[in-house]
């Protein structure tokens, strides 16, 4: 390995290395500087034998002969680390003793620890960040097996939104190389490294909610009938029922249109949305058809503790803490045997809310 990365610097000299605070120039005749040295008028010999174990050599080799030369991915790969993108005097002695001690960040529901390997080469390891220490993990090393783990959450049920936070737990990946730990990433979040990365550049291509529901056809172009009169309340509440941290993990970057923002918050998440995804299409589609019924009045018998119960049901259906209830748990509105006892209280046989029929006879 040392011959590799040693004969890598000597070849590159002739055009020039500035690097991490690393600088090399010469043919024939050297200069070789770090923060802490300046050497001059250097030998060949002399470049190889002060280049071989140094940290700044074996740092510029992994990210330049061992790293993913998509701009993307190398970003990625230098924010795992928590090292700028451009630095000219950032100490690698410093970065060398923290990756030792492994240098850990998350990418929405993924922790990524990356440590220091032989000749500065880097290792990576991937788990979900509700694992702990003492969690039982099955072992993965193929980035490839991440597709698979991505598919089901910890209930077995298919997760159609990959961003999601149900990402399943009980995993790790242990060994992986910069190129590997990519893919897997990108298994578990397809496109939200290079969607990360525009943003960063400013080239995110974002695609706003009237522009989406223009492309729509056949059974989905019926959401386009539902702009009525001046405002768009209706896509303020697609965009808190789907659009929100607790049902994706996605920053939300699209609004209605250029102009008019939505005041509903687009989430805190790393990595942006760009455009309305097929899930919200498929909703909106459902939505659409909701709100185009006729309303009806209604009359119930209730005493105040059952209404302040049926709107804690509601809500906590739609927050998703209903499997967080225990059965002990008789004062929570979204306990079982609560609302067995609601429903046998004021449901008829029919299952209608205190008798009283959806449609008038």
């Amino acid at each position: 390995m040392t011959s590799e990365y040693v004969d890598a610097l000597v070849e590159t000299a002739s055009d020039g290395i500035s690097f991490d605070g690393l600088r090399v120039a010469g043919d024939g005749e050297y200069t070789f500087e770090t923060p802490a040295v300046e050497l001059t008028e250097l030998s060949e010999a002399a470049l190889r034998d002060v280049a071989a174990g140094s940290p700044y050599v074996t740092n510029w080799y992994f990210w330049h002969a061992q790293t993913p030369q998509k701009d993307d991915r190398w970003a990625f790969l230098r924010r795992v680390e928590d090292a700028p993108l451009e630095s000219e005097t950032d100490s690698i002695h410093d970065r060398y003793e923290a990756l030792d001690d492994g240098v850990t960040t998350t990418w929405g529901q993924l922790e990524i620890t990356v440590t220091l390997g032989t000749a500065g080469q880097r290792e990576y390891s991937l788990s979900h960040v509700a694992d702990g220490a003492d969690s039982e993990l099955h072992s993965y090393d193929e980035s490839l097996q991440a597709r698979e783990l991505a598919r089901l959450d910890d209930d077995g049920r298919y997760r159609p939104l990959k961003t999601a936070p149900t990402l399943g737990t009980g995993w790790e990946f242990s060994g992986l190389g910069p190129e590997a730990l990519v893919e897997a990433v990108g298994f578990f979040y397809p496109a939200t490294i290079t969607n990360w990365h525009r943003e960063q550049n400013g080239n995110l291509d974002v695609s706003h909610w009237t522009e989406t529901m223009e492309r729509q056809s056949g059974i989905y172009q019926v959401v386009t009938t539902w702009d009525r009169g001046e405002g768009h309340e209706h896509v303020e509440w697609v965009a808190e029922s789907c659009c929100t941290d607790s049902q994706c993990l996605k920053r939300r970057e699209w609004q209605y249109d250029e102009e008019r923002e939505l005041e509903t918050h687009g989430g805190d998440g790393v990595f942006p949305c760009r455009e309305p995804c097929s899930l919200v299409i498929s909703a909106a589609r459902k939505f659409t058809k909701l709100d185009a019924e006729p309303t009806h009045s209604y009359e119930f018998e209730l005493t105040p503790s059952e209404k302040e119960q049926l709107e804690g049901l509601i809500d906590a259906v739609a927050e998703g803490r209903v499997g967080e209830i225990r059965e002990a748990d008789i004062g929570k509105d979204a306990n079982r045997y609560r609302t067995r006892f609601l429903r046998a209280r004021r449901f008829d046989e029919d299952s209608q809310l205190c008798g009283v029929p959806t449609e008038e006879e």
